[in-house]
């Protein structure tokens, strides 16, 4: 079984690096028209000369997705050069964060404004091309966060858990006209932004007792399940959060596990 995207046109938001430049590059590879916005224009330099190298289809967009006056303008001139919008990736997103009685109100504004208003203000851009051709596929950030929030995270945290809900309402109002809505929850995927596996070696280990495969997750494995919900084999699949996290306290304590294995000579915790 393939994924064929031949003949999409996708929208990738904030795909300037990180999980969003390999869900671009993903969706390109699989031969959508891609799309990519991003608020740094060197990144964007940077996948054109990428795209034309490789023979992606493509352009390339500076947008802040708080601006919705730009949003308007981006999508309308994806239609007139494509025709259509068949697939959204509402990728963009900061996260800032803080102990609630420190929390500056600019940092819970911002985390409000580009993770969840941002979504709401693509989704609103898009929603009528898809309507009008009675199909589409639209697919929102959220995180694990969303879940199981940690300490320190109420601002990016109620933000992502907006956009699950946000997420759950919007399929169901665009049900009848065969747009699907879903959202995914990345786990401890090492970024730029989280610097995940640039910790000490201490804190490394902590975070991944937590994790049922014990290991970081990788860029590719999450664009893979975005390229899956983009496609039509995944045409029953809306209103659901789709979780990407190596089985994150899946159980209580996962570490358990492979204590376990390493007490019977299975497994060394080492590795």
């Amino acid at each position: 079984m393939l994924i064929d995207l031949q003949g999409k046109v996708a929208v990738v938001t904030g795909a300037g690096r990180g999980i969003g430049k390999e869900i671009a590059y993903t969706l390109a590879r699989e031969g959508a028209v891609t799309v990519i916005t991003d608020i740094n224009q060197s990144y964007l330099d940077e996948v054109h000369r990428e795209f034309a190298e490789l023979g992606y289809q493509g352009s390339q967009y500076l947008c802040d997705v708080r601006d919705y006056g730009r949003i308007e303008a981006i999508v309308q001139d994806i239609a007139l050069r494509h025709g259509r919008i068949d697939i959204l990736v509402n990728n963009a997103g900061v996260l800032g964060g803080g102990m609630v009685d420190t929390l500056p109100e600019q940092v819970w504004d911002l985390n409000m404004d580009v993770n969840l208003k941002g979504t709401f203000l693509m989704c609103k851009a898009v929603m009528p091309i898809m309507k009008k051709q009675r199909s589409g596929r639209i697919i929102n950030a959220a995180s694990f966060a969303a879940i199981v929030p940690s300490i320190g995270s109420a601002a990016y945290a109620s933000s992502k858990a907006g956009v699950e809900q946000f997420t759950r309402v919007l399929a169901g109002e665009l049900g009848p006209w065969n747009v699907t809505v879903n959202c995914y929850a990345p786990g401890m995927i090492p970024t730029d932004m989280n610097h995940f596996a640039e910790q000490p070696p201490e804190r490394q280990q902590r975070l991944l007792d937590t994790l049922t495969l014990r290991r970081w997750g990788s860029k590719e494995e999450v664009a893979n399940v975005i390229c899956f919900l983009a496609s039509d084999l995944a045409g029953y699949i809306t209103g659901t959060m789709i979780n990407v996290s190596g089985g994150k306290l899946a159980t209580q304590i996962p570490r358990d596990a492979f204590e376990k294995a390493q007490a019977e000579g299975e497994y060394d915790l080492l590795e």
